[in-house]
Order: C-alpha cells, then structure tokens, then sequence
C-alpha cells in the first residue's frame, strides 16, 4: 500500500506578486491588507525571538505566559485582518474588549513597581528589554499599517485598540526589565 503524497508548503499562487486572502479573495500582495496581516505576523514572530531571549529565567515566568497569549491573539488579528468577507469574519477568533483589557491590567501591574518616568528614554538596557523595545516598534508600525484598514471598517476598531494598548505594554515591560535586572533606564540627552 502507497501513502498519499504531501501535500506542498508552496502553491505558485504567488509567483505573480498576488496572493488569497482567508475568505479566499485575491488580492495584490501590496495591498493594505497584506501590508497590515504580514506586520502583524513580524510582530508575532519577534515575539518568539523574546521569548527565546527569557533563557528559563524565572523573573520572566510569568511575562513569557502573557507574550504567548499574546501571540494567539495576533495570529487571530492576522486573520481579521486577512479578511473582507463579513461572513467569514464573522467566523473567526474575534478580538473583544476583555483582551484590551487584559493588556492595560499587565500594563498596570508592571507599573506599579516601577519609578515614575521624568525623561524621555532610549530604547536599551537590558538585552531582554532592548528585544521589547524592538516589539514596541514592530506595533507601532502594525497599528499604522491596521488603521488603514480600520478608518474604513469599524470591524477592526478593537484590534486597533489592542494595537494601540500593546504597544504601550512592550514600552512598560521594558522598563520592567530594566528594573528588575537592575539595568537603569538610558535617559535620552539632548544635543546642541
């Protein structure tokens, strides 16, 4: 008896700079909504390269746990994003005000220890928190790349939020870090 061949990661779909949406739609691959699922999935990915970066470190125990739910979450906004279709849409991983909350309550916990900020920092310290710093830029530019999207389809105005909240939490965990790894914040000094 034979086995059934693999099926093949690669389809050719692409070969001509188009690709499929999750509701099936072709679409260009430079279209804002492959623009804003494929930063969203940078994003994801240099999540995994944090993490990494934890090496079995129990002080980022329970960080790791939040930045892998994290990361379930976007996988769900990639796939809002990747689709036009409200039939599908509807179909999928919703994003809901409890996530964005979620966020501003880690958002809050890890603020509570930290000193007040009287200056604008640089993104560095700690190594752990300098990848932070680099996943705070990755969604930002997620959040610029969804509000196109979102400014013409309200569907996505949550996922906007999570962007915008996100972002603010990688700020604050990075401050985190740095304080307890006693790595002091770098304050940004103007030049002349």
């Amino acid at each position: 008896m034979t086995t059934p061949p693999k099926k093949k990661i690669y389809t050719r779909t692409g070969d001509k700079g188009n690709t499929r949406l999750v509701d099936g739609s072709c679409v260009e691959k430079f279209n804002p909504r492959v623009e804003a699922y494929g930063t969203v999935d940078e994003l994801n990915s240099y999540l995994g390269v944090v993490r990494s970066s934890f090496l079995n470190q129990s002080v980022f125990l329970n960080m790791d746990h939040v930045l892998e739910k994290i990361q379930n979450e976007l996988f769900n906004i990639g796939s809002l994003l990747a689709t036009e279709k409200d039939d599908v849409f509807k179909t999928l991983p919703a994003i809901t005000e409890s996530q964005v909350q979620f966020i501003e309550k880690q958002i809050d916990e890890l603020s509570s220890e930290l000193p007040e900020l009287r200056n604008f920092i640089l993104p560095a310290g700690h190594t752990v928190a300098a990848h932070l710093h680099v996943a705070r830029t990755f969604c930002r530019r997620s959040e610029r790349r969804s509000a196109e999207i979102a400014m013409k389809d309200d569907r996505y105005l949550l996922t906007l939020q999570y962007l915008n909240r996100l972002s603010d939490y990688f700020f604050v965990a990075a401050r985190w870090v740095n304080f307890k790894t006693q790595h002091a914040d770098v304050v940004w000094k103007k030049t002349e």
